[in-house]
């Protein structure tokens, strides 16, 4: 599972880091103003959709019933129930594609209520997400074939994929097809609809070369495709409770000053880095493994591994939910400040960075617990801890959203996701799925202080360390995060929390018996 975990999380680093770069060229070309606005608007609802009946209800559901399928039945077998639940997808992700691009005017009011005030924008907004939504359909497909490889335990090409969007739309950006299209947010559109292309194509050579090669044909409700989609119906409330509430967020930032979507946006996009890198690559790891263990009636190895990989999960996600709040300021500055950008939006977005680092343990942790479920084949609870999780978000929302604005939006979700975690973990023992060991009991304690203590340092690198323009600010922040590693990996091994060597031992392969 760890060397899983180093293989996916090494990928989905790489695309983050050209997530930014890409970020950097929209702050530089768009800012935070209207066409950001109904660009990210634009990505926001093919995304939603992604996120919810893509890589999660549909992993959550089909990759247990992928791998047992597999277990007892074989390669063939598993490819025939591959081909009904994909040909399946194709049948209803066209039509709601078609849906989509006809009563988009519709769904806008429902999307962004407030850019109906300002009709240039609302009509903006209308035509770029029409350009985008044909990546719902191709993007959840990714996701299929993906969760096919996953289930082969195939991780490197599917995790990889997410590179291939962030290339299309940074050739979008500094090509010259930016000139040729009515805006850079047009050309940005664009861009993702053919990165979705791209994807698809990628990824049918990858199952092929895996000796999975799918052939699409009129989808039939055999046994098996009807378990999967029970499945998939609560799983999209139970593992889309993080994204229903960011259409949430989005929804009621629209209703406040111009520039706040853009803000939580580019402040979420710092913030998903910890919970792509780490959360989403231990849930994916994480899920085949407690799955065969499951099935195969192991629970003591089922316990260990959950444990092993919540101490994974904790030991990086502290440190960076402290980093994040320390150096907002310096990363945002960095990363934004340029072009359209002003020094008021990195104000804004930092204060914003705050609210959502708190929340990064909790987001971690859910997309770790939840594969517990999952692999149980339990997608119904989740439903009723999202819709609860959904409820904290909006009570926190409507209290904060006046008095602090956007970053009153960011507080709510960090609170949502928190409450999630808790209630998940304390289902998980109750049900005595999850037995938190001795292990872990005595170094998460401690990996909370050497974050407090890489905090500190964090904190006085900033202070002392003078502020720098140019190419020095980026010298700068590296310093300020290199004095923060030093701080947490020393502390760290002073304190017991965490064995490097033990660690990198886990990683290493195995020699051959």
């Amino acid at each position: 599972m760890f060397r899983s975990i180093l293989t996916v999380g090494f990928w989905t680093l790489a695309s983050r880091v050209l997530g930014f770069v890409r970020d950097v060229l929209i702050a530089d070309r768009l800012g935070a103003g209207m066409v950001a606005d109904a660009f990210f608007v634009a990505l926001k609802l093919p995304d939603l959709f992604r996120q919810l009946f893509g890589e999660g209800a549909f992993n959550a559901s089909f990759i247990p019933a992928f791998a047992g399928v597999l277990t007892q039945e074989g390669h063939e077998a598993a490819r025939r129930f591959a081909e009904e639940v994909v040909s399946m997808m194709v049948l209803w992700l066209t039509g709601l594609t078609i849906l989509g691009i006809v009563f988009m005017p519709e769904l806008m009011v429902v999307l962004a209520p407030g850019f109906a005030a300002i009709p240039a924008k609302f009509a903006l907004a209308v035509a770029l997400t029409r350009i985008t939504f044909p990546y719902l359909m191709l993007v959840c497909l990714a996701a299929a074939f993906a969760g096919v490889l996953n289930g082969l335990h195939r991780f490197a090409a599917a995790a990889a994929t997410p590179i291939l969007f962030n290339l299309c739309t940074i050739a979008a950006l500094i090509s010259t097809f930016t000139r040729l299209a009515p805006s850079a947010g047009h050309a940005l559109a664009y861009g993702v609809t053919i990165s979705g292309m791209a994807q698809i194509f990628f990824l049918s050579i990858a199952m092929a070369r895996a000796g999975m090669a799918l052939r699409l044909h009129w989808p039939r409700l055999t046994q098996a495709v009807r378990l999967v989609m029970r499945r998939m119906g609560p799983g999209v409330i139970g593992v889309g409770v993080v994204q229903i509430n960011v259409a949430v967020d989005t929804i009621i930032a629209s209703l406040l000053r111009p520039g706040s979507v853009s803000v939580l946006y580019y402040a979420n996009r710092v913030y998903q880095l910890p919970l792509g890198v780490i959360g989403v690559t231990v849930g994916t790891a994480l899920l085949p493994v407690l799955s065969r263990q499951v099935r195969a009636h192991a629970p003591l190895s089922a316990h260990r591994t959950l444990n092993r990989a919540i101490e994974f999960a904790l030991v990086l996600t502290l440190p960076a939910a402290v980093g994040l709040a320390v150096a907002s300021v310096p990363i945002i500055r960095v990363l934004f400040e340029r072009g359209a950008f002003t020094r008021t939006d990195v104000v804004a977005t930092a204060a914003a960075l705050i609210a959502y680092a708190v929340g990064v343990p909790g987001t971690v942790l859910a997309k770790v617990l939840a594969p517990s479920f999952f692999a149980r084949g339990d997608t119904a609870t989740p439903v009723a801890v999202g819709v609860a999780s959904l409820a904290v978000n909006l009570v926190v929302i409507l209290a904060l959203m006046v008095p602090l604005g956007a970053t009153g939006i960011a507080f709510a979700a960090s609170a949502s996701a928190t409450f999630n975690a808790a209630t998940l973990a304390w289902l998980l023992m109750r049900r005595r799925h999850l037995r938190i060991d001795r292990t872990l009991r005595r170094r998460a304690p401690r990996m909370l202080l050497a974050a407090l203590v890489m905090g500190a340092a964090l904190a006085l690198a900033v202070h002392f360390i003078p502020p720098a323009s140019g190419v020095l600010r980026w010298a700068r922040l590296a310093a300020i995060v290199a004095a923060g590693m030093i701080a947490y990996g020393l502390a760290g091994q002073a304190l017991a929390a965490f064995d490097l060597n033990q660690l990198l031992a886990r990683l290493r392969p195995r020699p051959a018996r």
